[in-house]
C-alpha cells in the first residue's frame, strides 16, 4: 500500500528511503518505484545521492544499508600506524624504475608518501586522490591514469575503458587493498565492480595485497582476487601464526609488520 507521498519532495523521499532500509535492511529499485509511484531514473538518482553520503551501499537492482564494519572504518583515521607500517614494507619491495599500479583505497594511498626516494617510477592508478598525492612528490614519477567511468562508492575510475587502457601496458607490481579476506577464497569486497581489479592482476608480474589484520576472515559477498592471483600479502603483526601458515600453504608470501 502506497503512502500519501508527493514524489517531487526529494528530501522527504530520500528520508523515507532510509527509513525503509532501516526496517528491511535491503530494498529493490522496483519496490521503491512502486512505493513512491515515480520513475526508476528518479529512484536511481536518490540511491546515488544517498550512497555518496555514506548512508547506503548500492547493489544490482537496489540498495543495502552501509555495513557497520565499513562505517566504523570510515570513522577511523585514514592513516593509522598499521597502515603506515604496511605501506613502508610495501615500498621496500619497489625498485627504482619499476612500473607499478596503485589501486584506490586508504591503505594503498599510504604507500605514496613512501615513494619519494624512488627514482624513475612509472605509476598507473584509477584514483584521483592517489594521482594528486603522486604529483606532490619531490621525485615525481611518470603518472598514468586509467580513465573510465567514475564510481562514487570506491571514488575511483572503473569500467571497460579503464580495463582497455590497463591492457595496453604491462607492469612489475600491483598494490591493492581489500575490504575483507576470505581464508578459503581470497580478497573480498562489497563493491560489485571487481572487473578492473582482475585486469590489474592480469597485467602485473607481482600482485601485492596490503591489508590490516582485522580484515582477515571478514567475508564480503564479492570475490575480488583469488589466492592463485596473489603473490604477497602484507599485513600487521596481529595476524595469528596459524592463519599466517594457512595462507602461506596457499603459495602466498606473508609479511607481518610491527606498527610500533
Amino acid at each position: 500500500m502506497k503512502r500519501n507521498f508527493h514524489p517531487r519532495n526529494t528530501q522527504q523521499r530520500r528520508h523515507t528511503i532510509m527509513q525503509l532500509l532501516q526496517e528491511k535492511g535491503e530494498i529493490s529499485v522496483e519496490q521503491l518505484v512502486q512505493h513512491f509511484d515515480t520513475s526508476e531514473v528518479t529512484i536511481r538518482k536518490d540511491l546515488s545521492a544517498l550512497e555518496s553520503t555514506g548512508l547506503l551501499l548500492r547493489k544490482y537492482g537496489g540498495a543495502i544499508l552501509m555495513p557497520q564494519e565499513l562505517l566504523e572504518e570510515n570513522q577511523e583515521e585514514l592513516l593509522s600506524n598499521r597502515k603506515l607500517a604496511i605501506a613502508k614494507a610495501a615500498a621496500d619491495r619497489i625498485a627504482d624504475h619499476n612500473r607499478i599500479i596503485v589501486d584506490s583505497g586508504s591503505t594503498t594511498a599510504a604507500l605514496i608518501k613512501q615513494l619519494n626516494r624512488k627514482q624513475g617510477l612509472v605509476v598507473m592508478t584509477n584514483s584521483l586522490a592517489v594521482a594528486t598525492e603522486l604529483r606532490c612528490l619531490e621525485n615525481e614519477p611518470t603518472l598514468l591514469m586509467t580513465g573510465g567511468t567514475w564510481d562514487t562508492r570506491s571514488e575511483s575510475f572503473q569500467g571497460k575503458v579503464a580495463e582497455q587502457v590497463l591492457r595496453s601496458y604491462n607492469f612489475d607490481q600491483l598494490f591493492i587493498g581489500a575490504d575483507g579476506i576470505d581464508l578459503n577464497r581470497g580478497t573480498t569486497t562489497f563493491n560489485e565492480l571487481v572487473g578492473l581489479s582482475q585486469v590489474m592482476a592480469e597485467v602485473a608480474r607481482e600482485v601485492i595485497v596490503m591489508v590490516e589484520s582485522q580484515k582477515i576472515d571478514r567475508k564480503m559477498p564479492n570475490l575480488e582476487l583469488t589466492w592463485q592471483q596473489i603473490d604477497v600479502l602484507i599485513t600487521d603483526d596481529l595476524l595469528g601464526d596459524e592463519v599466517k601458515k594457512q595462507i602461506e600453504l596457499l603459495g602466498v608470501e606473508v609479511i607481518c609488520v610491527s606498527a610500533v
